[in-house]
């Protein structure tokens, strides 16, 4: 039986509600950090607090490695260094990516409607999503550092920012409330002028993150030392220095032959769905000096 990767989750804090109802039950998640949604508004400062809690976790010998709940987002992930313990990350964009359960899907929306904005229990409690008590929000925030009229200029260079758009989609993974937040974003569209949908998200992407099951199409994998980096492709994110300069191979190029490794494992997934999840290194292969032994 393959045993499940001891977790240390760092997730941003969008994903609250959906993380307790996806990871529940999941005893390898040892410990669970979340990090404030406002810390997008400044990407260097994001990567600067994700790197503070990856380094934290350097000190944990209760897990074998680093899950972060997050995506690109707005290059503040890229250049993140592994630690003692490796990372993992899902390949995307933005966390839409991950509720709507990976890349290809979120592509095929945009594609159909590139006029969407995303609604989710997480960016609606963080008064982050577009409508009347977004204004209300900014009003009170800026009122405390501007002038009167510096703060009808900024809100309304904060509406003109939302032209873009015009329709409204409240992403759903059955999460507690999502009625009243369906209704909620419902109502902040109408004010919008703008058309309303409530779709199905879907959990595979999360619930995967969350289980250890980490295909090299959906997850970038970071050995201990190595740093996470843009790809300007597809694939989202690639791994720089680390495996290469210990003289391993990188578990998530493709062109290394990680697809052929994966398939079988992915193929026990699939025939015994319920069994403990993958993990596509031993951590025994790691010494005690949080290296990677040759």
């Amino acid at each position: 039986m393959i045993s499940s990767p001891k977790i240390g989750l760092l997730a941003c804090r969008v994903f609250e509600d959906e993380i307790a109802q996806y990871g529940e039950g999941l005893s390898h998640i040892m410990e669970i950090r979340f990090l404030e949604v406002g810390l997008h508004d400044r990407p260097d400062n994001l990567r600067k607090e994700i790197q503070a809690e990856i380094d934290r976790f350097d000190e944990c010998d209760s897990i074998d490695v680093v899950v972060l709940a997050y995506a690109l987002c707005g290059l503040g992930t890229s250049g993140l260094r592994a630690g003692r313990h490796p990372l993992v990350i899902p390949r995307g964009h933005d966390c839409i990516t991950v509720f709507m359960g990976g890349k290809e899907k979120f592509a095929c929306q945009q594609s159909a409607c590139p006029d969407s904005y995303y609604y989710t229990p997480g960016w609606m409690k963080a008064g982050r999503c577009p409508g009347p008590g977004r204004l209300e929000s900014l009003r009170e925030e800026f009122s405390q550092k501007f002038d009167p009229d510096d703060v009808d200029f900024l809100l309304e260079s904060e509406k003109a920012n939302w032209a873009q758009y015009g329709r409204a989609v409240y992403l759903d993974l059955g999460t507690p409330g999502a009625g009243e937040y369906a209704a909620e974003a419902g109502k902040a569209a109408a004010s919008l002028g703008w058309k309303f949908e409530r779709i199905a998200g879907d959990p595979s992407l999360l619930r995967d993150l969350l289980s250890g099951w980490w295909d090299a199409e959906r997850f970038q994998i970071i050995l201990p030392g190595g740093r996470l980096e843009h790809a300007p492709d597809e694939r989202i994110f690639r791994s720089a220095e680390g495996p290469q300069s210990l003289g391993l191979a990188d578990p998530c190029a493709p062109a290394q032959g990680c697809e052929a490794a994966c398939s079988p494992l992915r193929e026990e997934r699939d025939r015994a769905p319920h069994n403990p999840p993958i993990f596509p290194f031993s951590p025994e292969d790691r010494n005690d000096s949080g290296g990677v032994m040759k």
